[in-house]
């Protein structure tokens, strides 16, 4: 494990779990709070990396170019391949100060794509910042997406604050069935400050302005997110209202965009990165401004 600390809050990585975020928490005097789910490194808390790609891929596979790339299931229980390979590696630790580390992977493999990536970490006054890039080393051209995937705690009355104009729906497989207007599903319109709805969500959420607030009153914290361009969809997901969890997943692309779009292309050698960005305030503190969007 890798720890940060500024003074406001401490980040504790696992270079070795796919280079994920392990914990989160804010200090509050004497206290920690944590502002991700604590777990005990199954894949169901902190903030997993995601890359080359986020969510599933459906018909065994992508055709680009003219050529058919085959990918089977990489999580043991799902039957499509699943945010590619990152989250399943070891990155190594590259450089570290008290403040910030950076994480890198040099051998990410996984159907066509061979490629390196990095992840810059750093907490500032409290904040989190998460910088990931990729570079494609396949050899050819491909489609590429990136995204991160936190687990954030929920309570009786979490609130959520993401603003987007339409949302996809979803099959017994979890892929797309079509796109529709919100207004046409007000139970996930999150425009305003809303409780989670009680049953099970799973859905992107496109025409987002890369802004998110959510409000733990058990916690009594404010937590502000905030995503670069790149990262112009959310996907929200939580089973039910009893799970004690949710996921809200900042990622470039919708679900199956391999089948659809959404993807950037990479030439051999070609990069791309993505930002993230989480801040709190103590729930009472006064008034907060949504940081802007980071640029990477």
């Amino acid at each position: 494990m890798v720890e940060l600390r500024d003074g406001r809050a401490r980040l504790v990585l696992a270079p070795d779990k796919g280079g994920a975020i392990a914990r989160y928490d804010a200090l509050v005097g004497s206290a920690r709070v944590p502002l991700l789910r604590a777990g005990d490194d199954t894949g169901t808390s902190g903030c997993q990396l995601l890359v080359p790609w986020s969510n599933r891929i459906s018909g065994g596979g992508f055709t680009f170019d003219g050529r058919f790339h085959a990918i089977g299931p990489n999580v043991p229980g799902e039957a499509l391949p699943i945010h590619g390979d990152g989250f399943q590696k070891s990155w190594r630790l590259a450089r570290h100060t008290d403040t910030e580390a950076e994480l890198m992977l040099d051998d990410g493999a996984i159907g066509p794509y061979r490629y390196a990536a990095s992840v810059v970490y750093s907490l500032h006054d409290g904040a989190l910042e998460a910088h990931l890039t990729v570079e494609n080393s396949a050899g050819m051209r491909l489609p590429y997406g990136l995204g991160f995937h936190p687990w954030f705690p929920r309570g009786a009355r979490t609130t959520l604050k993401a603003k987007a104009g339409r949302v996809w729906l979803e099959d017994e497989r979890h892929l797309p069935t079509g796109v529709a207007p919100l207004a046409e599903h007000p139970w996930w319109d999150f425009s305003r400050l809303s409780l989670l709805p009680a049953g099970w969500v799973n859905n992107a959420f496109v025409g987002w302005d890369r802004r998110a607030t959510i409000v733990q009153p058990a916690q009594g914290i404010v937590l502000e997110l905030a995503a670069s361009p790149e990262l112009d969809v959310f996907i929200l997901y939580s089973p039910s209202h009893d799970a004690g969890f949710f996921c809200f997943e900042p990622v470039s692309h919708p679900v199956d965009a391999h089948h659809g779009q959404g993807l950037t292309v990479l030439d051999d050698g070609a990069t791309m990165s993505v930002t993230m960005r989480l801040d709190w305030v103590e729930l009472g503190a006064g008034p907060f401004t949504t940081p802007s969007p980071p640029v990477p």
